[in-house]
């Protein structure tokens, strides 16, 4: 065997992540919010990517011509089409093979084909009646607060955060080093009303006598909401006590042993508060009106409600599936545009730059199409596959696995975990995400089909909810549930009963007692 340099010439096969693969995978997992954004940064930094209005019945394209929208809505009839498009022509690809095969570079007019789809409607919310006459969705179309009388300035005002609420009260009643400490303790309450800080910390830092930020503390305590600024529970009700003149001694003594009250220890309180059942009862009446969280009622910001991305609804065909293109912007090549450039005195460099623009702008268009199809085809399949969902309810939802929709529709795994996260379907039943379809399965007890843990979590829920004195154990409700046909475990009756927030039976019972004596 020779030990001299020589060449070979080697064979091999690789899979390569392009970035326009990696940019298609990364639009699958995007919400159609998400994709709004991500679209207005593409159309920053290529000048031939044009985005339309999210709404309204056409767009021109860059050559002056008007093209309606592309209508994405199917229909989902329980004969196990798999969410296949009714459009005419071919088959569209699915998202695997368009990774797979995807070729971005050819100048062909890659956007949608908007004379094979028919324009209906951009989204359910476009018409009084929607679908098929009416979809049934009550959806606000409007983010603003305005009438007839101009805008309504209360609504503005709950924009005010709690911090800012406290600073303006400070500056009207300190003056000074007093509303520096304030700004400091201000800064130290956390978004319930309560101090996390510690006074001797502070005074050491702002090198101030301690009784001085004490007494700071304490006219902030004064300030509304009352409760703000206390350093723990027992002090917040106190705050709140003394504002309506009812810290007597009894009620501090009562405050001081909450604990006592949370386990339900009512003669061990009345003999420490030294009050009979009837003042004890008023007593607990009162502690109830008080609130132990006064900040919540001042957010830092307004929480944004979930913008569903696909709308589902019962027709007489069957499902009506369509995605929410309000939020959904219409992307578009300027082709016009391409050719004027094209056309002017350029280098080799700037040649290369305009040949990159295009490719990219054609993949884009390319994938946002694919996305919307690979969506409704994964929407499809899981409205046919918890059909009885729809019709019937919570309780008759069936155990699914991605698997089990990646198999039906011939796509990978990965491709419906990534399509159905962050992603929101509206129906008449509510508001879920994809990812609440896609339960684990509990086995029937008279050996029939698998039944999803949602639907034992609802079984439960109504077991308590009506179990009125008679307080169910966990082993009472393995019974019952086993009565309706579902095997299932102690401990697994117990972890699902806490995950819906319920206590167990002792605390219920509990709680039962302190509602009917103070009542």
């Amino acid at each position: 065997m020779g030990l001299g340099p020589r060449l070979d010439l080697r064979q091999s096969q690789s899979l390569v992540m392009t970035p326009q693969l990696q940019q298609a995978i990364k639009l699958l997992a995007l919400s159609n919010l998400e994709i709004e954004a991500f679209i207005a940064e593409e159309v920053e930094k290529n000048p031939l990517l044009e985005a339309g209005a999210a709404s309204g019945e056409g767009e021109r394209d860059g050559a002056g011509e008007t093209r309606d929208a592309p209508d994405f809505s199917d229909d989902a009839p329980g004969d196990g089409d798999g969410g296949d498009f009714d459009g005419e022509g071919p088959e569209p690809a699915t998202a695997d093979r368009l990774f797979e095969t995807g070729d971005a570079t050819a100048d062909a007019p890659l956007d949608v084909d908007y004379d094979a789809d028919v324009f209906q409607h951009d989204s359910a919310i476009d018409s009084a009646r929607g679908l098929d006459g009416g979809l049934g969705l009550d959806i606000a179309t409007s983010g603003g607060s305005y009438s007839e009388d101009g805008p309504d300035f209360s609504a503005m005002a709950e924009d005010l955060s709690l911090q800012d609420h406290l600073l303006a009260q400070a500056g009207s009643s300190l003056s000074g080093n007093d509303l520096i400490i304030a700004g400091m303790i201000v800064d130290l309450i956390d978004e319930a009303g309560y101090f996390t800080g510690a006074p001797l910390d502070l005074s050491q830092r702002l090198g101030v006598p301690l009784a001085q930020v004490e007494r700071v503390l304490a006219t902030i305590q004064t300030f509304d909401p009352t409760g703000v600024g206390a350093r723990t529970l027992a002090e917040c009700i106190a705050l709140q006590a003394r504002e309506v003149d009812r810290y007597d001694p009894a009620m501090a003594r009562l405050i001081d042993n909450l604990d006592l009250l949370a386990r339900g220890a009512l003669p061990q309180l009345r003999r420490i508060c030294g009050v009979d059942e009837e003042d004890m009862a008023d007593m607990i009446r009162e502690l109830r009106n008080y609130d132990p969280k006064p900040g919540l009622r001042f957010g830092g910001g307004r929480i944004q409600p979930v913008t569903p991305d696909l709308f589902v609804a019962r027709t007489a065909g069957g499902w009506a599936i369509e995605l929410n293109a309000a939020t959904l912007p219409r992307v578009l090549v300027n082709r016009s545009y391409y050719v004027e450039l094209a056309r002017g005195p350029r280098d080799k460099a700037s040649k290369a730059w305009l040949s990159d623009c295009l490719a990219s702008a054609n993949w884009l268009v390319k994938a946002l199409d694919q996305r919307a199809r690979t969506i409704m085809k994964v929407a499809s399949e899981l409205v046919q596959q918890q059909e009885a969902f729809f019709t019937r309810g919570v309780e008759h939802l069936r155990p699914l696995t991605l698997k089990a929709v990646a198999d039906a529709i011939g796509m990978h795994e990965s491709t419906v975990s990534r399509v159905t996260s962050n992603k929101y379907l509206s129906c008449e039943r509510g508001l879920f995400e994809l990812k609440y379809f896609f339960t684990s399965a509990i086995q029937a007890s008279d050996g029939g089909d698998a039944v999803s843990a949602e639907a034992v979590k609802s079984h439960i829920a109504k077991l308590i909810a009506a179990e009125g004195d008679d307080i169910l154990s966990d082993d009472k409700l393995v019974e019952l549930l086993k009565a309706r046909g579902f095997d299932i475990a102690r401990r697994t009756v117990a972890k699902y009963r806490e995950g819906l927030g319920l206590g167990s039976s002792v605390q219920r019972r509990r709680q039962r007692a302190l509602s009917r004596h103070a009542a």
